[in-house]
């Protein structure tokens, strides 16, 4: 299994309020769902957009896998289309074994509820990964949001992280970064191997790390 965190972020660091990349950015993000089998969102990241985790060109990619994380169990599964029927399989939401038969009975047929353990911060995103690969998953994309981003580094189960430096600059206090959480992710810090990168007339900057395990 190979798990890689894909995002876009400031010049300072920030993805949120949610940051967009240009076009060549989507194009990018787009082809990397279809060279992955499943895409993992967290449910903060669902509720402030619209995302469908589609392929290129906004295609339905049908065998593909979306999925959803979701702590509280609560989550905006109507007026989002990532739930809307005849659009691909039918997304799987992630939730904690003590609320997953509730969320069954509330989302009814407009996904899978799979209830999975805690983790170190909030549900081990390691046992969600293991839910991907009985299903047949070789490869996931984690999406974020910033907690999402962080326990899945925590846990130690991410692979590589793509990076697109957007020529933008937030400065907002608080505002989520690529990775937050309670405690440094390394010693303190959680090294990474640079073995791709490239500049875009856009000023985008594209960076690929191999993430260094622990």
């Amino acid at each position: 299994m190979k798990v890689t965190i894909i995002c876009a972020s400031t010049a300072c660091g920030r993805i949120g309020p949610i940051v967009s990349g240009s076009p060549l950015d989507r194009e990018y993000l787009e082809k990397m769902r279809l060279e992955t089998d499943a895409s993992l969102i967290g449910a903060n990241t669902l509720r402030l957009g619209d995302p469908e985790m589609l392929g290129p060109g906004g295609v339905t990619l049908r065998n593909r896998i979306r999925a959803v994380i979701t702590g509280s169990g609560r989550i905006p599964v109507y007026g989002k289309r990532l739930f809307l029927e005849g659009r691909g399989r039918r997304p799987i939401i992630f939730t904690g074994l003590e609320i997953a038969p509730d969320l069954r009975l509330s989302v009814g047929r407009k996904a899978t509820v799979v209830g999975i353990n805690k983790g170190p911060f909030g549900l081990s995103i390691a046992d969600a990964v293991s839910a991907l690969a009985r299903l047949g998953v070789e490869g996931v994309l984690i999406e974020g949001g910033a907690g999402l981003n962080y326990s899945a580094l925590y846990e130690d189960i991410v692979d590589e992280l793509h990076l697109t430096i957007t020529p933008k600059l937030s400065g907002e206090k608080g505002a989520p970064s690529l990775a937050d959480g309670p405690l440094p992710l390394g010693r303190p810090f959680l090294d990474m191997k640079l073995f791709e990168s490239r500049v875009e007339e856009s000023g985008e900057v594209f960076l690929r790390y191999k993430i260094k395990k622990r």
